[in-house]
């Protein structure tokens, strides 16, 4: 048997510590069929063999993002773009531009705006969003996703008013002397607004998909663990059926899926290598941007605000419980050091059931944590499924709301020292997509320009192997797919990332100037540069 794409002459790191080094892989039908020296896999050329010779190019395992919310990405590329916005005025005038071109009625979404960025840090209000578009519903999405900000006519058509009361794990915000909404909605309040909304039609999601995966690709992404619902399942399992879905994707249910999945009999891990049905997505608070993480201590200068329980210690027992009961392994969302114990305390109250099945409990984010907690994740078999670039981003908000809290803070070293697994991603649209970036973030604890100098909070950077073992092996094994994913060997999936230099040997500064040139995803060149 021929190949269908042979690679030559590279200089490929396996992440398989058994061969860790290899100059050539040959690929047919989509997996790999033989790794080694040039010589030997030349053998695997046929007549209709493409043959791409990497002339001493570095390449890696297909990156995976292991936490993301992959059709928002899509569709927030379509939405206005409040990232960066100096102040809520400035906002305001990106939503008057969008309002002059849609028609009267129409809803205007937006992402990204981020109140921290401002001066004094105060949630914004409706009023701007009524004289920015007063024809049109608004409803925007802070940068963490946790807060949305509505104007006047958005609450009205969502039936939230001055009558209405707060959903449990949630909080509508109010005018201490009238009651009336001011216009923004914390945690499971802006999940229900968001759900009020309706989903957005089944072709924009699969053309979202589509968009995404495009970006995806120019980063080297041939996979994701893609944190959303069921209407983005059945956009994924619809280009799934016509053999279009463009990456490999390993979809979590969320909570109000477990019922239905239970009743179908469902597990963690049902599927094939490109569309996999994944864990159970809970959240155990909200996020250190909105200071809603659950934290044990209040945050630094907001007496009485220890931040917000989304799911109480019962129920979060019981949800675990129940899907390991149906083979359903449990990633659960938690920030302040609070939420992270009383997940693991959750996890090991319930450990007989889901390790009896096989099953790998994941935490997503972990990004405070009490030391005594670290080694917990090792002991129990927990998943830290973190993101790098959330440290870089947040370490100024981090410090002055968690102080000397942020010892335990993005603790990426001290739990990979103590035994425990990292899987990497972005929590795009979060934060950047670009796996290289979040690889950049792990090894410096810097952002882009070097600040601060040395790195924040030094002691928990990574080296460059460590990074990107945490975007491959990692991520497949936070799957239970490191049979066939997250390094290259035969008998593996032929996904590849053939990048500019070899980012093992460079200055750290370097990573950001590194760029992809190939991505394979199925043995099938899905980017090069020369592409665009």
């Amino acid at each position: 048997m021929k190949a269908d794409l042979v690679i030559l002459n590279g200089r490929i790191y396996t992440m398989d510590p058994e061969q860790p080094m290899v100059e050539a892989v040959a690929m047919a039908s989509g997996w790999v069929m033989a790794c080694g020296d040039t010589e030997t896999v030349r053998a695997c050329v046929g007549p209709h063999t493409t043959v791409l010779d990497l002339a001493g190019k570095t390449a890696l395992p297909g990156l995976t993002d292991a936490h993301l919310h992959f059709a928002a990405y899509g569709l927030a590329l379509q939405h206005v773009d409040l990232t960066g916005v100096r102040s809520a005025g400035e906002a305001a005038e990106r939503v008057r531009a969008r309002a002059a071109q849609t028609p009267a009625g129409q809803w205007i979404e937006g992402r990204g705006w981020d109140r921290n960025l401002w001066t004094p840090p105060d949630f914004p209000t409706r009023e701007l969003l009524d004289v920015a578009a007063p024809r049109h519903p608004v409803a925007l999405s802070s940068k963490d996703c946790h807060a949305l900000w509505a104007n006047s006519l958005a609450l009205h058509r969502l039936g939230i008013n001055a009558s209405g009361v707060d959903p449990t794990g949630g909080q509508i915000r109010r005018d201490p002397r009238t009651g009336e909404p001011t216009g923004i909605l914390l945690e499971d309040a802006a999940a229900m607004a968001l759900e009020r909304m309706g989903p957005p039609d089944p072709q924009a999601l699969r053309q979202a998909i589509l968009v995404a995966a495009a970006h995806a690709h120019r980063v080297g992404l041939t996979g994701v663990h893609d944190c959303e619902g069921g209407n983005e399942m059945a956009a994924m399992m619809a280009l799934w059926s016509e053999r279009a879905l463009p990456l490999r994707v390993y979809m979590l249910i969320p909570r109000d899926g477990l019922d239905a999945a239970v009743r179908l009999g469902l597990r963690s891990g049902f599927g094939d290598a490109w569309l996999r049905v994944g864990h159970l997505k809970l959240f155990a608070d909200g996020a250190l941007g909105s200071h809603t993480a659950d934290l044990y201590e209040p945050y630094e200068g907001e007496p009485g605000n220890c931040g917000v329980t989304v799911l109480d210690d019962e129920a979060l027992h019981r949800l675990v419980e129940r899907a390991a009961q149906a083979g359903i392994a449990p990633a659960t969302h938690a920030i302040g050091d609070r939420a992270n114990r009383r997940v693991l305390d959750a996890y090991q109250a319930t450990r007989d059931l889901w390790q009896g099945q096989g099953l790998r409990p994941r935490i997503e984010h972990a990004q405070l944590l009490q030391r005594q907690d670290i080694p917990r994740f090792a002991q129990l078999g927990v998943i830290a499924s973190m993101q790098p670039i959330h440290a870089t981003s947040d370490m100024d908000m981090a410090e002055a709301y968690w102080g000397r809290r942020c010892e335990g803070a993005y603790a990426w070293k001290s739990l990979l020292a103590a035994g425990a697994v990292l899987a990497f991603g972005s929590d795009c649209p979060v934060e950047s997509l670009d796996p290289l970036a979040g690889i950049y973030a792990a090894v410096t604890r810097q952002r882009p320009g070097g600040a601060p100098a040395g790195g924040w909070r030094a002691a928990e950077r990574l080296s460059v192997y460590e990074a990107v073992r945490a975007y491959t092996w990692g991520a497949a094994y936070a799957a239970g797919e490191e049979r066939i994913k997250g390094s290259l060997g035969v008998g593996k999936v032929a996904d590849l990332v053939v990048l500019s230099q070899d980012i093992f040997h460079v200055p750290p500064e370097a990573l950001l100037d590194t760029r992809v040139q190939y991505t394979i995803c199925g043995g099938q060149v899905v980017y090069s540069d020369s592409m665009g």
